[in-house]
Formats: structure tokens, C-alpha cells, sequence
């Protein structure tokens, strides 16, 4: 009887262990010569971890953010509708490591884009293409507008990625 008991408590008493752990909280501040890195969630702290980069970095007062990537979910379509979803996919992303930085879209002063115009993951042209992509970050960026590079490659480091975003940002004033 003793050590049905015992089998039975024991998961029990890992849940509560595991519940004691502190949870990490969000986002993750790691001082730097001069700032800090910032990640924003388990995902960005994994990829610091294991790829060597930073989900953003801040240096005095600029904000320099790692390029995310709009990409194709296995599943997705790769037409004009699709593509314009997979940007605002990764635009969100964008915004949720900006608000991480104690920044937004209206402090963000350089854009970088580098964008695949004849790639497997879009059917449609490089003015579709752009022309889409400007619509989708138009629900971002309001006037006066950020200083914008964007840049024609053939390909980036994921198989299935589209267009790769970085930008460079000001914090916010705090009060």
C-alpha cells in the first residue's frame, strides 16, 4: 500500500516542482558594452542560444533588430493573398521585438529588405511582389516615413523565405 502511494504522489510532486521554477520573464535583458540584447520570447533566446544572433540589440540610443523572415508555411498558397499574410506574419513579429526594446513602428528610422523576386514560394512578378509587400507594411509605417533600403537577391539563408526585414530603432522617451 505504501508504495502505491508513494507511485502515486510522486508525479504530483514533480508538477509542483516544476511549477516552483521561476518562470523567465519576457522579455530577456542581457547587458552589453554600451546597451543590452534584448530577447523577446523562448523563441528568440533559443536562437541566441544556438545560431550566435540576437532577436535585437540595443546601443545607446539605437535599437538594431535582426532580420525575421517572411516565409511559406508548408500549406500555404504562394499567390498575391498569401503572401501579403506571410508579411504580416512576420511584420507582427517585427513589432512584438520592437515593443520588447521599449520601441515601435513609429520609431523605427531604417528599413532593410531583401526580397527574392524569382523564387519557388511566390507565383507572381517582382511588381506584384514589392507592390504587395508595400501595401502590407503600410499598415506599419505611417509618415514621416523611415529611411528604406530594399534590395533584389536570389536567395536567403531559410529554404522557403521570401523577403528578409531588419530594421534600426530609437527607443521610445520614458517618462
Amino acid at each position: 500500500m505504501r508504495s502505491k502511494m508513494a507511485v502515486s504522489i510522486l508525479p504530483l510532486l514533480s508538477v509542483a516542482a516544476l511549477a516552483a521554477e521561476p518562470a523567465t520573464p519576457w522579455p530577456l535583458k542581457l547587458p552589453t558594452p554600451g546597451g543590452e540584447v534584448i530577447l523577446p520570447d523562448a523563441g528568440a533566446k533559443e536562437s541566441h542560444d544556438n545560431w550566435r544572433y540576437s532577436a535585437a540589440r540595443r546601443l545607446g540610443d539605437q535599437i538594431y533588430i535582426s532580420g525575421v523572415v517572411v516565409y511559406r508555411e508548408k500549406n500555404e498558397g504562394k499567390d498575391v493573398a498569401a503572401f501579403k499574410l506571410q508579411v504580416r506574419r512576420a511584420l507582427e513579429r517585427l513589432g512584438r521585438t520592437l515593443e520588447a526594446a521599449n520601441s515601435d513602428w513609429s520609431h523605427v528610422a531604417m528599413i532593410n529588405s531583401f526580397h527574392v523576386w524569382q523564387g519557388p514560394d511566390f507565383n507572381g512578378t517582382r511588381d506584384e511582389h514589392f507592390q504587395a509587400f508595400e501595401e502590407v507594411i503600410g499598415e506599419f509605417i505611417k509618415p514621416p516615413y523611415p529611411a528604406w533600403t530594399a534590395v533584389g537577391t536570389t536567395g536567403l539563408l531559410g529554404s522557403n523565405g521570401i523577403v528578409e526585414v531588419q530594421l534600426i530603432a530609437t527607443p521610445r522617451k520614458v517618462k
